[in-house]
């Protein structure tokens, strides 16, 4: 379901998992981000880089719902800079894949406040959910920490501000402000 300037959830993982690419490429990472929410503008409200996986909740501009095109870009970004290759499938060898990335990835439409503030908290817990680190802070692939430390990660403002998203996006990807967040309506 796509909500046009929603806000959403994903879930991106690498082929083969226990692989550590995404954090030992984590520049290359950056600048496939950087690069692609330059042309395809984007709020990133969280986001946290696993070794093999990386969760990230954005909130698209008013009128765009196409999150696919980004993340097609960024994934196949990120597959040039770094040269990896993957055991491949005929399938992925005709189609001039690399093997990296799963093909797909898993979004949720948020459906509300308190959905955003959940999915906000997954993304920041996740590297202590895995084991890497005892507390969301100690992980350095985290928006945890250009959030300003504010809350334990199940609190949000109720919006973004610019200068915030200068500094996040300087590290991560773009300075996209974009609106308020938009979210499908509750059954």
């Amino acid at each position: 379901m796509r909500v046009p300037g929603g806000s959403y959830f994903f879930t991106v993982n690498l082929a083969l998992r226990g692989a550590t690419h995404l954090t030992d490429h984590i520049d290359a990472l950056r600048r496939a981000f950087a690069v692609t929410l330059r042309e395809r503008p984007v709020r990133i409200d969280a986001i946290v880089v696993m070794p093999d996986h990386l969760h990230a909740v954005w909130t698209l501009p008013v009128g765009d719902s196409d999150y696919s095109t980004r993340w097609r870009l960024i994934k196949s970004r990120f597959v040039r800079e770094t040269g990896l290759v993957a055991p491949r499938s005929r399938s992925k060898v005709a189609k001039a894949e690399r093997g990296i990335w799963q093909r797909r990835f898993w979004e949720h439409t948020i459906r509300g406040e308190a959905d955003f503030a959940a999915h906000v908290a997954y993304c920041w817990q996740n590297p202590a959910k895995h084991g890497f680190v005892e507390r969301a802070e100690d992980w350095p692939y985290s928006s945890y920490h250009f959030r300003g430390g504010r809350g334990d990660g199940c609190e949000h403002p109720s919006y973004v501000d610019h200068r915030e998203n200068f500094l996040y996006f300087n590290r991560f990807g773009s300075s996209a402000s974009g609106p308020s967040r938009r979210f499908l309506s509750s059954p």
